[in-house]
């Protein structure tokens, strides 16, 4: 299955997420882009965060931006991403 784009604006939105700290949430005001107020109701029906506009990442959305975050990192930068 190849990535849709409400897919992507989904996987964008997740690695605006930081990952360091649980405190941490975003939050999408009604005069973003519809694109992305829709990928982050996409996220919230999904139980990946916990509001509809943001909020802050559920576990099951934490594990996801923990997948998303290294993935965008070896698409952009390449193989040097992945060591460490």
């Amino acid at each position: 299955m190849p990535y849709t784009t409400e897919l992507v604006h989904e996987l964008n939105a997740l690695t605006r997420f930081s990952l360091d700290s649980g405190q941490q949430g975003i939050k999408v005001h009604k005069t973003a882009d519809p694109a992305v107020i829709a990928a982050v109701q996409r996220l919230h029906a999904k139980g990946l965060v916990t509001q509809t506009d943001g909020g802050y990442l559920t576990s099951l959305g934490h594990e996801a931006a923990e997948l998303a975050t290294p993935l965008l990192g070896i698409l952009t930068e390449g193989a040097a991403a992945t060591v460490g």
